[in-house]
């Protein structure tokens, strides 16, 4: 089977295709497969309203919850068991991918339960714990970027888990993850840990950017406001590239970066574009993707916007580089009209982690649903 045409562009720019969903019937199916063969698909990120999405449909955790009722699980125990079996099935189809990668790609993501997102200690357990229980090399543990989950990333890298890390919404804090990361890199290393096999990406999230701002300057009503909607979330990405290669690759702070590298083969904590689906039908269904094109990324794209790209994604090679002076530039706007950057970084951490939250608990209410229907229906 052949690869298609724009998304095999898009890899050969240098940007991993990654699938932001999973199911078990997409595991089981063989739908997971045919869209590495066929989609340039070289990783799965997963969360708790993509969960909640595939245990809602169909039946086929049908089985699984009734062996798990006779076993007197309760719903926690229930997501636990369900969700690491789905990403450990995953990390295997994945298997070969990751060995040719030489382990930067062909990873699967889990998260801690988002109700942790704000308790160090815990995260850090319940990593240590989801990776012990999947068991597999290609896995990312993936772990909020708040206050309270910067120290966790870098325990947790301590230990020689690789990890996600997620809801990263401003530049400002993307600096500090990636400061977290090369200090984890650092003790794995004291630590005895080989350092090379410890991967790690920083997710920043788009289109949740566009949006909050988009609304900020539509209240706003100039003409100033109204012309630079959406311009942020690529703005945003672009400066926070720039951060990445000062960085990663040759800036003014590589230095940390090289000589983790030099001394142990550190691996670079490659950006991840998240919240890559358009939420706005007035703006191209691709714009997060072929607008964020750069070497040494991931894109990881809900199924609807990877059609799209497939269609009719045009891809002309490398669409970063170069532009952090323009982005500095819609910034320097917004706050010129009026847009406190500040507060909307501050909400959208608030609301990312507050939605997560949202489709844990209605995870758990439909799992504990489930698990009563089938004890109700083996009397």
């Amino acid at each position: 089977m052949a690869q298609n045409e724009n998304l095999a562009a898009l890899s050969a720019a240098g940007v991993s295709v990654w699938l932001d969903d999973l199911s078990r019937d997409r595991i089981q199916s063989g739908n997971l497969a045919d869209l590495i063969a066929t989609r340039s698909i070289v990783g799965v990120t997963t969360n708790p309203t993509i969960f909640q999405g595939a245990l809602s449909k169909g039946h086929a955790y049908d089985a699984q919850l009734r062996e798990l009722t006779e076993q007197g699980a309760d719903a926690d125990a229930a997501i636990r068991t369900i969700t690491t079996d789905d990403v450990r099935a995953a990390c295997d189809v994945f298997a070969e991918v990751f060995t040719a990668s030489n382990g930067v790609d062909g990873r699967v993501s889990i998260e801690v339960d988002p109700r942790l997102a704000f308790d160090t200690d815990k995260t850090v357990a319940q990593a240590i714990e989801l990776w012990k229980i999947v068991d597999r090399p290609n896995l990312f543990i993936k772990i909020p970027a708040t206050e309270a989950g910067l120290p966790a990333i870098t325990r947790v890298l301590a230990e020689g888990i690789s990890v996600n890390v997620t809801l990263i919404f401003s530049v400002e804090r993307y600096l500090s993850v990636m400061g977290a990361y090369l200090d984890g890199i650092r003790n794995a290393s004291l630590g005895g840990h080989d350092i090379g096999k410890i991967h790690s990406v920083a997710s920043f999230f788009v289109s949740r950017v566009d949006t909050e701002i988009d609304a900020r300057l539509d209240a706003i009503g100039t003409p100033e406001a109204l012309e630079l909607r959406g311009k942020a979330g690529l703005a945003n990405a672009r400066l926070a590239y720039a951060a990445y290669e000062d960085v990663f690759v040759a800036g003014e702070h590589v230095s940390t970066y090289q000589y983790l590298h030099s001394n142990g083969g550190a691996n670079r904590q490659r950006p991840l574009w998240a919240s890559t689906g358009v939420k706005n039908p007035a703006y191209p269904d691709t714009l997060y993707v072929t607008e964020l094109v750069a070497p040494n990324t991931v894109n990881t794209m809900p199924e609807k916007t990877l059609d799209a790209v497939a269609d009719h994604g045009a891809v002309h090679g490398d669409a970063i580089s170069g532009t952090a002076t323009e982005a500095q530039q819609v910034f320097d706007a917004l706050t010129a009209v009026g847009v406190d950057l500040t507060d909307v970084f501050a909400v959208l951490e608030r609301e990312g982690v507050d939605k997560f939250v949202a489709s844990w608990d209605e995870l758990l209410q439909a799992t504990t649903a489930a698990l009563d229907e089938t004890t109700a229906g083996s009397k």
